[in-house]
């Protein structure tokens, strides 16, 4: 691969999903200002905030290849944060206890050297089983989740808070779509097994 792939981000679940390519690349992060606008929908905010990534790192590396994504936790049409503290992932998770939570993955290939774009948001529904504050607090005290959208980590011991899962990339709900990122890199001639 002749152009420089980036990975415009500075999350250590990206780079580890984007490891499993095995592909050179580089991360690089593109420090923007993620405030959501007043009207904007979920899906439509993930999709800018993946676009803003990709183009804020292909301003400084204009010959090469990026990847942007952002990932939103909705319930109830509210994008729920990344915790920060256990009060609050307590909070989050007696909210989805017994329900489902929508995450919205978006998805940005920019070819900086031939502006060309392409993006995508992927969904994934997470159905929880009923949480009794017990289960919760041995989750949130085993996992610390506190930097994870919906106070969990599903590739880690969080699996075991739900019933099922809807989807059709299962990397999607750690943060990166690669079925999709895949596909989008053999378009741009990336060659892939």
């Amino acid at each position: 691969m002749s152009t420089q792939l980036i990975l415009a981000s500075s999350s250590p679940y990206r780079r580890a999903l984007l490891d499993r390519l095995q592909l050179r690349y580089r991360a690089v992060s593109p420090d923007i200002d993620e405030s959501r606008g007043e009207r904007e929908t979920p899906e439509a905010y993930v999709r800018r905030l993946s676009q803003e990534k990709a183009a804020a790192v292909a301003a400084r590396h204009p010959e090469s290849l990026i990847i942007g994504s952002d990932q939103a936790a909705v319930l109830d049409g509210e994008i729920l944060d990344k915790p920060g503290s256990h009060e609050r992932a307590l909070a989050q998770l007696r909210r989805a206890s017994g329900r489902h939570v929508d995450f919205l993955t978006g998805l940005c290939l920019l070819n900086a050297a031939r502006a060309t774009v392409q993006t995508d948001v992927v969904r994934t529904r997470v159905h929880f089983r009923r949480l009794d504050d017990a289960a919760i607090e041995r989750y949130l005290w085993r996992e610390r989740p506190y930097d994870c959208a919906g106070s969990f980590r599903s590739e880690g011991l969080g699996i075991v808070l739900f019933e099922r899962i809807e989807s059709d990339d299962p990397t999607a709900l750690i943060g990166l779509p690669l079925i999709r990122l895949a596909s989008m890199l053999r378009h741009e001639g990336i060659v892939l097994p």
